[in-house]
């Protein structure tokens, strides 16, 4: 059984484009289609906000899905994911909407710079509060270098070493002002004690920088930090500087050993696996009756189109898949080549095969569809919750909410399982901090060491 003191953590897995993650959510009949306004995203904020979810976070690519036949005319054609904008400016106007409901938003350590992230996300925190996440990603694909001027993509485990760098300027950049640094004495005039304000001086094989950071701190001390990294390297990345987790479990067996691997990677770090929240992807289809849950899940079912993971699948692995027989193995350096390890890995795992083909990675990856079992939980708001509380505190500290449709997923978790949660006291009634750091139960981030080599 998890610990009855702890509770879970909810976040909310979002996409400032015309779909879900799923990509067949903006087909169904129940799904929103006014995406370009800003009503659309402060509805499901503050249905979020009812819930008590501690945070709703915007996943993010820098292009839209155009390898599969060095084309972007099936991905505008089927809408796969087709719409991307910049999510930092809806993250404010649901921040106007809310007045507790944390808010992260994704940027990249491999195409902008320190000083752009660190400033955009610190102000961000200011005007929120303190309710403020970075997803840190290190991108995937040649398609989002071409959008930024480059021949091609950074490979795998270099991004990570040029993100380490990033990571280590940008929290020097928010540790460099003291939390009384601002003196705002008119009498005397001092507006802010140099004493307490430090230069960033940093020099690595990526970067070189010696400069005055310009943001004073937040209330929080500064943006929580969220990372997805889960192969060797990226896992070893995660375990150095992420305050929240994001990851994706196959099983609760794969879960339990993903999660055990996690923590030790923080423990590696020499921080404390408890001050860091790991929540694992779900989709979640529910209704009052398991008559009423078959007919949701069949319909969302059918929304799915083999043009969607083929077009996925390219998108993460990097890959044009358009010409390849669809039964051929990869071989073990197309494999090694492939931009998501994690993606890849966890294919090999449940295909049983070392060497899979593109079928094996349409089938198992879960790009494009929605299958029953493993990440997707299918039942009434009872077998749900069961289901989560297994899970919770063996496997992960809570749950990222991914939508099948557009409100409809959140409204279904928060109109019938939340409050389930509640009766067990998994899930907390009212909001117990003014900061994301403080409803997350995390502890304000420690002065960083300036100037160190990555």
């Amino acid at each position: 059984m998890p610990d009855q003191t702890r509770q879970m953590s909810l976040i909310a897995f979002l996409q400032a484009q015309n779909c879900s993650n799923y990509v067949g959510s903006w087909r169904h009949p129940a799904s929103m289609t006014d995406f370009l306004s800003a009503d659309y995203f402060t509805r499901i904020a503050r249905t979020l906000e009812d819930a008590t979810f501690d945070m709703a976070f915007f996943d993010d690519r820098l292009a839209m899905p155009d390898i599969y036949g060095q084309s972007h005319d099936l991905a505008v054609r089927h809408g796969i994911r087709s719409v991307k904008m910049d999510p930092t400016p809806i993250l404010m106007a649901m921040a106007m909407a809310t007045r507790h409901l944390g808010l992260g938003a994704t940027y990249s350590t491999t195409y902008y710079e320190p000083f752009h992230v660190a400033r955009l996300f610190a102000t961000l925190d200011l005007m929120t509060g303190g309710r403020v996440a970075w997803n840190i990603v290190t991108s995937m694909n040649d398609s989002e270098a071409a959008n930024f001027g480059r021949a091609s993509h950074l490979e795998h485990d270099l991004r990570y070493d040029r993100a380490d760098e990033f990571l280590q300027i940008v929290r020097d950049m928010w540790t460099s002002w003291d939390d009384d640094a601002l003196v705002l004495d008119k009498s005397s005039g001092e507006f802010a004690d140099p004493g307490k304000v430090r230069r960033t001086a940093f020099n690595g094989k990526y970067f070189d920088v010696n400069g005055t950071f310009t943001v004073p701190r937040s209330r929080q001390g500064h943006p929580v930090l969220l990372q997805a990294g889960s192969s060797g390297r990226g896992r070893a990345f995660t375990g150095r500087w992420a305050d929240v987790v994001f990851t994706a479990y196959s099983s609760r067996e794969a879960g339990e050993k993903q999660y055990r691997a996690v923590k030790q990677a923080v423990a590696d770090a020499g921080r404390d696996p408890g001050q860091v929240v790991v929540a694992p992807a779900i989709g979640v289809v529910t209704a009052e009756t398991p008559e009423l849950v078959e007919k949701k899940y069949e319909l969302i079912d059918a929304l799915a189109r083999p043009e969607d993971s083929l077009a996925l699948l390219c998108e993460v692995l990097n890959t044009d898949l358009s010409t390849r027989p669809y039964d051929e193995p990869f071989t073990d350096k197309e494999l090694a080549d492939m931009s998501w390890q994690g993606l890849r890995d966890r294919v090999i795992q449940l295909s049983g095969t070392a060497n899979p083909s593109v079928r094996d990675f349409v089938q198992y990856s879960g790009r494009g569809s929605l299958p029953k079992g493993g990440s997707t939980l299918v039942g009434t708001p009872t077998q749900i919750a069961d289901q989560l509380e297994t899970w919770f505190g063996t496997c992960c500290d809570g749950f990222v909410i991914s939508a099948a449709s557009v409100p409809g997923t959140y409204e279904d978790f928060a109109r019938l399982i939340v409050p389930e949660l509640r009766r067990r006291g998994l899930v907390k009634e009212t909001y117990a901090g003014d900061t994301l750091r403080g409803n997350l139960g995390l502890p304000a981030p420690a002065p960083f060491a300036q100037g160190a080599r990555a």
